[in-house]
């Protein structure tokens, strides 16, 4: 069968605070947890009034201190915003505390926008010194050599996976020559997904991490006991994306009865295209539309964000999948 993960992008609802979210977050990886899912992984944003995982490896600790056995992670880092030496220290104490069960997934955007890019001391040419950058960080995850003189306390040894985020064929490209594992971000920008996978998996190097490609695309799924329902709860998503078009991004919002009063036609085209792989539905849609998907990527892993306003149909929502799940076949 086909793992499960999840992608949670802690999102803060209207009328909540984000200490509502963080604890939303902490109720949801405990019941994946228990659903089976292999991984629960935040993601760095900054200046975003609806997310609540700026400190991601803050949030990272805390999930990981509530749960047992999922791993739990970053999907991802923005490394261009930090020093590779503290992302290292950062993420050695995360695994000595919880030992094999930390991820760290690597992205080279910004996670923000520009300003916000300055507050961060973030230099706008530090995404072209990305591949570099890893390199560095990886070598802190290795046992200290001879006459090393800068080491990541904790961190060194250790060896905590990194994976290689990304929404083109750089990304691939980079994961393929470091052989690391792939996540594609086909949840908000899918056009480049079958052509970077194809790219990875032509190119990938083994390596002391990984001796074959392993691709994980990310997939955006809301479940309901009906197609109706599902159609419904998903109207806080492309909310949220119709916002982003319009510069405007605020919190999660209640979903609503007809989305095509809140859209424009051109709102309509390019949010539906950029959502093109969402799954929205019952058991029997997602099973049929789920099993495709996996055909026509070979995904080795799905990971899955639902952003879904209320925290029992959210994990509802992961319950069904989890039914889904243990019938995918690759």
């Amino acid at each position: 069968m086909i793992p499960l993960s999840v992608l949670d992008l802690v999102p803060i609802r209207v009328g909540d605070t984000a200490a509502d979210a963080l604890r939303h977050t902490l109720e949801l990886a405990q019941h994946c947890e228990r659903l089976g899912y292999r991984r629960y992984w935040m993601a760095e944003h900054h200046n975003m009034t609806g997310i609540a995982s700026a400190a991601t490896a803050v949030v990272i600790g805390y999930v990981a201190g509530g749960t047992k056995t999922m791993r739990v992670g970053a999907g991802g880092v923005m490394l261009p915003n930090h020093s590779p030496l503290v992302i290292a220290e950062q993420f050695g104490t995360l695994e000595s505390l919880y030992p094999g069960r930390i991820d760290l997934g690597l992205g080279r955007a910004p996670g923000t926008d520009q300003a916000t890019m300055r507050a961060l001391r973030r230099d706008h040419h530090s995404a072209d010194t990305f591949p570099n950058d890893v390199l560095e960080l990886q070598a802190y995850f290795e046992p200290v050599q001879p006459g090393q003189r800068i080491r990541a306390v904790p961190g060194a040894g250790l060896r905590v996976p990194l994976w290689i985020l990304g929404s083109s064929l750089y990304g691939a490209q980079l994961a393929a020559h470091l052989g690391l594992p792939y996540s594609f971000a086909s949840h908000f920008a899918p056009d480049a997904l079958h052509h970077a996978l194809q790219v990875y998996r032509e190119r990938f190097e083994p390596s002391q991490q990984l001796d074959r490609p392993y691709a994980m695309p990310g997939i955006n799924v809301v479940a309901a006991d009906t197609d109706e329902e599902a159609r419904r709860l998903f109207t806080s998503v492309q909310q949220r994306f119709v916002d982003m078009i319009r510069n405007r991004r605020g919190q999660l919002s209640p979903p609503i009865d007809d989305i095509e009063d809140y859209w424009s036609p051109a709102e309509k085209a390019q949010v539906s295209r950029m959502l093109v792989c969402s799954f929205v539905g019952s058991k029997e849609t997602l099973q049929r539309e789920l099993q495709a998907f996996v055909e026509q990527t070979a995904a080795d892993e799905l990971i899955v964000a639902s952003a879904i306003f209320d925290q029992a149909a959210r994990q509802r929502s992961y319950e069904i999948l989890a039914e889904v799940g243990a019938a995918l076949r690759r």
